[in-house]
């Protein structure tokens, strides 16, 4: 299909980025202005390994039209980011040539330049500027921004107080309310849940009909296939096919390994009732937890009851802020109740963010026995799942490189790998699949089933539906901090879909 009949918008004769062999390459091994993974080998008696050149990008040529919503796809460390650091000016080609023909903007992991004492509103005008718009027209736009960015009274309270979702919320809505010439948008609908994809979606299509172009870097293929006018599918750091998004993406499939099949059955309602036992896990009763903002107390949780027995999988669904992320707080003890009961029959293990415990000048090996040990596990039992947990993570080319080169996808692979092979009690995780790509999803979603084998429970926070209802024996559904819905995973699924369509 041409790009006039997939979209009339586009102007193919108006090329907006132009690469002709693009190359963008670093040396492994620490740098000389990096003083402080000099010091970390110094200590540790490492010596420094031999300087090696790579080429996370290598020979790049495509084009990119005016009006377009392009996509990028790839595994974790295929390049996707590096690409939109070049276009962004972040970074520098080592060979080969980029055209950009407009004013970039781009919004690498939304809301992480965010401070988290300011409040919303000031954190708006501090995004803006930082993106190169003048004062005078981020105030033209606040209340569109506050709006759209359906965070309500949060707006004028510090973002301490805000969930991952309502950092997204903002950060997205500060970079398409200010109208910029080229949007770069590197994994911007992970921590968004399926009320704010939708607006998102529609907004990205209007972006294009003031912008140049769009580009999306996303691990979400139905969200590509239905948004993005063409994509590119980036692999090694080369492009392996760029066109239509339905076309590409079957390509794509094609080449993630299909998982063997286990010997038992496929985890399911119907066929995994039978191992749940009657012993309770976790018991809430009426509980309630409140944070005390400017003038006023907030309830992220409130009257919130359930049961969790031992061997089911729980899925805690629901839009960003319902309170999912307070919830797993309160079942790690980070938090404790201000009201109302919670029993906990065993020890708990969070990955409440892959990676955010990684010290990025340490190796991937240091950080296995670092966050091992943050995690509570003894360093012998460490030692003996090491293999287990580098052969898993698939990162064992990587592993003796500093964690400051990973991608946030390998990171993740790394943060999930660890967790699931210490087999803890009750294993919490917050948004689990959102920087995985397809792959790694597939084999994420065996182990979790292996799990439940030696784990009494596990708790899953995730806006992926399909997961929750493949994966999960039940769902919580959770809204503005009080439980709306708690059984079937499919029933609780439809009802918010409904929910969501209706509001």
């Amino acid at each position: 299909m041409s790009l006039i009949e997939k979209n009339s918008i586009i102007n193919p004769n108006e090329v907006v980025i132009q690469a002709k062999n693009l190359g963008v390459s670093f040396v492994s091994g620490y740098r000389k202005d990096d003083y402080k993974s000099l010091i970390f080998n110094r200590l540790r008696n490492k010596k420094v390994e031999k300087h090696t050149k790579i080429w996370p990008l290598k020979k790049l040529n495509f084009k990119a039209y005016k009006g377009e919503v392009l996509g990028i796809i790839g595994s974790n460390g295929s390049g996707k980011t590096t690409l939109c650091k070049l276009i962004s000016g972040i970074l520098h080609p080592d060979e080969g040539k980029l055209l950009v023909d407009g004013k970039v903007s781009a919004l690498f992991s939304l809301g992480m330049g965010f401070n988290k004492e300011l409040t919303g509103r000031e954190n708006v005008y501090l995004n803006g500027m930082m993106l190169g718009i003048e004062k005078k027209r981020i105030s033209e736009f606040i209340d569109e921004i506050h709006e759209f960015s359906g965070i309500g009274r949060f707006l004028d309270q510090p973002m301490k107080y805000y969930s991952s979702g309502m950092r997204a919320r903002l950060g997205f809505s500060v970079a398409a309310y200010l109208e910029p010439e080229i949007l770069i948008l590197d994994e911007a609908l992970n921590t968004g849940d399926k009320e704010f994809s939708m607006k998102a979606a529609v907004k990205i299509k209007e972006l294009v009909n003031k912008a140049k172009m769009v580009i999306i870097v996303t691990h979400s293929l139905g969200f590509a296939e239905r948004n993005c006018d063409r994509l590119m599918w980036l692999d090694k750091g080369v492009i392996r096919e760029i066109g239509h998004p339905k076309e590409v993406i079957e390509k794509y499939r094609a080449t993630v390994p299909e998982r063997k099949p286990r010997k038992q059955p496929k985890l399911d309602i119907s066929k995994t009732e039978a191992v749940i036992k009657d012993q309770t896990v976790v018991k809430a009763k009426n509980v309630g937890v409140s944070f005390q903002m400017k003038k006023e107390t907030f309830w992220a949780l409130k009257n919130v009851s359930f049961e969790i027995k031992e061997g089911e999988v729980i899925g805690i669904i629901g839009h960003n802020g319902a309170g999912k992320s307070t919830m797993c707080r309160l079942l790690t003890k980070i938090l404790t109740p201000e009201e109302g009961d919670l029993q906990l029959n065993g020890e708990t293990t969070a990955l409440l963010g892959y990676g955010t415990g990684f010290n990025s000048q340490l190796t991937g090996k240091d950080n296995i026995f670092l966050n091992g040990m943050l995690l509570g596990i003894p360093k012998q039992r460490v030692e003996r799942d090491y293999e287990k947990i580098v052969q898993f993570s698939e990162l064992g080319k990587v592993i003796d490189k500093p964690v400051k080169q990973y991608s946030s996808g390998m990171r993740a692979r790394l943060g999930f790998s660890i967790a699931a092979t210490l087999k803890p009690d009750i294993f919490i995780i917050d948004e689990a699949l959102s920087t995985g790509d397809m792959e790694f999803q597939n084999k994420a979603s065996e182990k979790i089933q292996e799990m439940i084998e030696s784990a009494k429970a596990v708790i899953i926070v995730s806006h992926s539906m399909g997961f929750v209802e493949k994966v999960c024996t039940r769902a919580i559904w959770l809204n503005k901090g009080q439980v709306l819905f708690d059984g079937d995973p499919k029933e609780a699924v439809e009802q918010y879909k409904k929910y969501i369509e209706k509001k």
